[in-house]
């Protein structure tokens, strides 16, 4: 394996957009998607670990991996082997009709890190998180007879049409798209930093299950409910994390009725949180199992894969009656495959001395710690929170509401001095990179917002 580079700073070659980097995105913004976001002025060339350099030879610290995605970085030797080896050998049989020994082993993997004695998985591999979701609810429908999905406001589930449904985020992945998939309700998410329902920090779980409760007797009867979907810790509204205890009693209340459990995992798991899920967090506190798992964007380290994994008593839907034409793509299954061999330490990577869900673990609790110590420079910074290297800071007003215009200037400050980042939520930034960061690197990071927010009062 070769020598992934030491901690450096961002090298900014020329003014933010280069020259390059402006041309193409003008020819972006004639021919690609009006959908599409372009939050920064970045186009980039080539990546190495934590480091993405643009067109113009600007080279930036990368804070968000796309989306959560870049696991163990850009380029990494370990997944460009693995997928090198994989693509001389065949690229696509299609796993609906054949049987591959690179998903089955993955299948396996990922299995083994939630399957308890006495109880059995299975996995259905799709190509997104979307895919994912979309599975799962088919998969509660049809398994349990029911029709109704509860999810909750602030989620992010996709945007196909199923999951658009289920997210609650913001109405402008809604607005014009109806009718969208019947049978949906939502709910709050217990938010400690801002409680739901005029409960308080502690008991905003036990406020949203009461909440959960009442509809069961006013709106929605319980028994045509077929599952609960929820992010353990939520990614898209504002990285946060509930409080201890409410999973397991959500578990004790859809168990009570008979109603399926969905953990999206999409954003917060493999690895990123320091443990392979982000429920698993909770284990300690009564840990929750629940019925089905999806997971994506950080399994394949940029590759498209994603996975579904359900109890075997819950998978119970019919030969052919779901299946993906390149869902399970072995390419993918091969970076899959490289990607927890990083994350479990089967292949160490240089610079962590362990597994990359422990390192993320440490960098994250180092960086989680700076960051409280600047709250108290930046009392624009109202809340520091999160797991691993799954990290916000929420910012906001005097009067403690959320500031989204600070936010937004704070986030674009950072990207001048050459720290990639993204936002979520009302007004936070979220802390995503991928999970081979250093300290020194998270160090330079820290610098560089220390600095940005020193320079919004100026």
């Amino acid at each position: 394996m070769t020598t992934i580079p030491k901690p450096r700073q961002p090298i900014l070659k020329t003014s933010l957009p280069g020259p390059k980097t402006a041309a193409i995105m003008e020819r972006d913004s004639k021919h690609l998607s009006t959908s599409y976001m372009r939050p920064y002025p970045f186009v980039p060339d080539h990546g190495e670990g934590v480091w993405l350099t643009d067109v113009d030879g600007n080279t930036m610290l990368d804070f968000f991996a796309g989306i959560a995605v870049s696991t163990t970085g850009h380029a990494h030797p370990h997944v460009v082997k693995a997928v090198q080896e994989q693509i001389t050998k065949f690229a696509h049989v299609c796993l609906t009709d054949y049987p591959q020994e690179i998903t089955t082993s993955l299948a396996e993997r990922l299995i083994a890190h939630v399957e308890k004695p006495g109880e059995k998985w299975r996995a259905f591999f799709g190509n997104s998180g979307a895919e994912a979701v979309e599975a799962a609810v088919k998969l509660a429908r049809n398994h349990t007879g029911r029709t109704h999905i509860i999810s909750t406001l602030g989620s992010f589930h996709g945007r196909t049409y199923g999951a658009i449904t289920l997210t609650g985020s913001k109405t402008k992945y809604k607005r014009g798209f109806g009718p969208l998939l019947p049978g949906v309700s939502h709910v709050p998410y217990p938010n400690p930093f801002r409680p739901p329902l005029g409960s308080d920090a502690q008991f905003c779980g036990d406020a949203v299950l009461d909440h959960i409760k009442l509809l069961f007797t006013t709106v929605i009867p319980a028994d045509e409910v077929a599952a609960i979907i929820i992010e353990p810790m939520q990614g898209e509204g504002g990285y946060i994390i509930p409080p201890m205890g409410f999973l397991k009693k959500l578990r004790g209340l859809c168990d009570q009725h008979g109603i399926l459990l969905i953990f999206d995992e999409v954003q917060s798991g493999m690895g990123r949180t320091g443990k392979m899920f982000s429920f698993q967090q909770f284990e300690e506190y009564g840990g929750v199992q629940p019925d089905i798992i999806t997971i994506a964007k950080g399994i394949a380290s940029g590759m498209p894969i994603s996975a579904m994994l359900a109890k075997e008593s819950v998978m119970t839907w019919p030969v052919g009656s779901h299946g993906s034409t390149f869902g399970g793509n072995p390419v993918a299954a091969a970076a899959a495959h490289a990607t927890l061999d990083l994350l479990e330490g089967v292949v160490k990577h240089p610079g962590c001395g362990s597994d990359l869900m422990t390192n993320a673990a440490q960098v994250g609790d180092y960086i989680l710690s700076e960051l409280r110590q600047m709250q108290t420079e930046f009392p624009f910074l109202g809340d520091v929170r999160g797991k691993g290297l799954f990290i916000g800071m929420e910012f906001v007003k005097p009067d403690g509401s959320p500031d989204g215009k600070l936010r937004d200037a704070a986030s674009m400050a950072m990207f001048e001095r050459g720290l990639l980042n993204l936002d979520c939520g009302e007004s936070v930034i979220r802390i995503s990179p991928p999970l081979t960061l250093t300290r020194e690197e998270a160090q330079t990071g820290l610098e560089i917002m220390r600095e940005a927010l020193r320079g919004l009062g100026e």
